[in-house]
């Protein structure tokens, strides 16, 4: 993927892209379907740690949610909550509510309720920085999930790590399936939250890798806050449509939830589940995308988080924190899972994560 990333693209222009079966960029086509071929992978076997130290007992640990109306995070905090289950701890989840307010009151009752460990849940550390200072000086350890764009630990942060998937990976799965599925000739709209660091950085380095096809127009890149998806998509979609029509046939998003908001414009549009535009969600892969992806209904693909597992490493990495071991430093592979591949599912994990964190934890 490193090498191949620096190809270039050669566009066929003999041709209209309405009219032709050839590809829109032979090299950067055949590089996307190697690394969608790969990724689309269901039986890879487990990469994740598979020694550290034995579970320390009686533990407290508190969730910040950015907001629990994002499947992702919610995702997370389930995982937790089971893998705490698990080793014996205490595990609560407190909402912050999509905004920065939110998230400092938040904080600030995590650590009225003196946990052992704060999770910092979809949202950048930066903005409740003095609370972060406060639970370092109380010995408490900070975790963050998709707190920074780069996974592992983060001195300046203060965090002990940052589960996450590798943004880099993620953004260019999503823009090489785009590629792929659509031969190098796709006009896409790609949706993003600017306000969420990681988000803006993933949506950028979609943009950049689908410019590796010059036959693969960027014809919109909107910012849609989360937290105001709900309210906003309907008239943000039936808008896009209006200007673009047929020529909007790939769509890519930070998140799968802004397809459930753009279902009812789609359908209202008239326009096919299982057609264009064919959308793919750089992250996350709730049950509410894949019941979209299995049943064909505004959404094609997704590339899930494995939240589940990752709510167990949030666990083993305090785990590791509590005994001062540093942390496991695994980075979980990306995946795209599509109805033809999922079979039926409603989530996706790596194959024996559970056996191997309880392997670990003695328990």
């Amino acid at each position: 993927m490193a090498v191949a990333a620096t190809a270039g693209c050669e566009p066929d222009t003999t041709a209209s892209p309405s009219r032709t079966v050839e590809p829109g960029c032979p090299t950067a086509l055949a590089r996307a379907e190697r690394a969608v071929k790969k990724a689309e992978d269901v039986d890879a076997p487990w990469t994740g740690p598979t020694s550290g130290p034995g579970a320390v007992r009686g533990k407290s640990i508190v969730y910040l949610a950015q907001t629990l109306s994002n499947p992702g995070v919610t995702g997370v905090a389930q995982g937790v909550q089971e893998a705490a289950k698990v080793v014996g701890w205490r595990a609560r989840t407190l909402n912050g509510k999509g905004t920065p307010e939110g998230f400092k009151a938040a904080f600030d009752k995590a650590l009225a309720l003196d946990p052992d460990g704060i999770v910092v849940g979809g949202f950048d550390p930066g903005i409740v920085k003095k609370q972060v200072e406060q639970a370092e000086r109380r010995g408490i350890p900070v975790i963050g999930w998709h707190a920074t764009p780069a996974p592992g630990p983060n001195e300046k942060l203060h965090l002990f790590t940052n589960v996450t998937s590798r943004v880099e990976d993620v953004a260019r799965i999503s823009a090489d399936w785009i590629i792929a599925e659509s031969r190098g000739r796709a006009g896409v709209v790609l949706f993003t939250d600017a306000s969420i660091p990681f988000a803006k950085r993933k949506s950028d380095l979609i943009k950049k890798r689908l410019d590796d096809c010059s036959d693969v127009k960027l014809l919109s890149y909107k910012n849609l806050p989360i937290p105001k998806a709900n309210a906003r998509s309907t008239k943000e979609v039936s808008a896009l449509l209006s200007r673009f029509g047929d020529k909007w046939t790939y769509s890519a998003a930070i998140n799968d939830l802004y397809f459930g908001h753009a279902a009812p414009a789609l359908r209202a549009a008239g326009k096919d589940g299982a057609g264009a535009p064919h959308n793919i969600g750089a992250g996350d892969g709730d049950p509410s995308a894949f019941e979209r992806i299995n049943g064909k209904k505004y959404q094609a693909a997704t590339v899930p988080e494995p939240l589940s597992e990752q709510g167990w490493q949030i666990v083993d990495e305090f785990n590791r924190a509590f005994v001062d071991a540093p942390a496991s430093g695994y980075v979980a592979p990306v995946h795209i899972s599509t109805a033809a591949n999922s079979g039926g599912a409603l989530s996706w994990d790596s194959e024996g994560y559970r056996q191997a964190y309880r392997r670990i934890w003695n328990s």
